[in-house]
């Protein structure tokens, strides 16, 4: 296993020639394509993604410690399937759609710009999250922390308060119909 530090991978193609298995560490990977690849017991920590593509990859006890995602397509990935330990993570303009993140323990977590269409968030801790212009179409909380998460500028969420754990939450009055979409009540301006 090799240990990789400091060092910028710039349109690498790990779809057709894979990641070398290692630790990398305070690294870079920019405009790189990992779809469909194997990043299992892959250890990343303080490295960023910039503009890849890791749309299906594995993430059989992969390590992400404070890793930044930035304008990166992550179509259907399994985080739950992560190293939980130091799991820690940023997401500004990606996708993530069909993603999971059940029972993740992930407070404090940051999504900026993100579309989270029909992506479960079942059983994770998301307290404290904050969800700045985030689109949630389809998204599932279920028995899901949300404690003292932000959900402000977010939009098309629909949250059951009786099945989650809201205390402190914040919505926008505009978003306020996402809670209560169970009642099937029409809300009018």
């Amino acid at each position: 296993m090799q240990y990789i530090e400091e060092q910028a991978f710039e349109q690498k193609d790990y779809s057709k020639d894979p990641l070398g298995l290692g630790e990398y560490e305070f690294c870079a990977f920019l405009n790189c394509d990992f779809s469909n690849s194997n990043l299992t017991n892959i250890k990343f920590n303080e490295c960023e993604f910039i503009e890849c593509n890791l749309s299906n990859v594995k993430l059989n006890n992969t390590a992400l410690q404070d890793v930044k995602f930035q304008s990166c397509k992550m179509l259907g990935l399994q985080f739950e399937n992560c190293n939980q330990f130091g799991l820690s993570f940023e997401f500004i303009d990606c996708s993530l759609n069909q993603s999971s993140f059940y029972q993740n323990k992930i407070s404090k977590t940051r999504f900026r710009n993100c579309q989270l269409r029909e992506v479960d968030f079942t059983e994770s801790d998301l307290s404290e999250a904050l969800f700045d212009n985030c689109d949630f179409t389809g998204a599932i909380f279920d028995r899901t922390i949300l404690q003292k998460a932000n959900f402000k500028t977010s939009f098309n969420y629909s949250i059951d308060p009786d099945n989650n754990r809201i205390k402190k939450a914040k919505f926008s009055l505009s978003g306020i119909s996402g809670l209560l979409n169970k009642y099937d009540i029409i809300i009018e301006k």
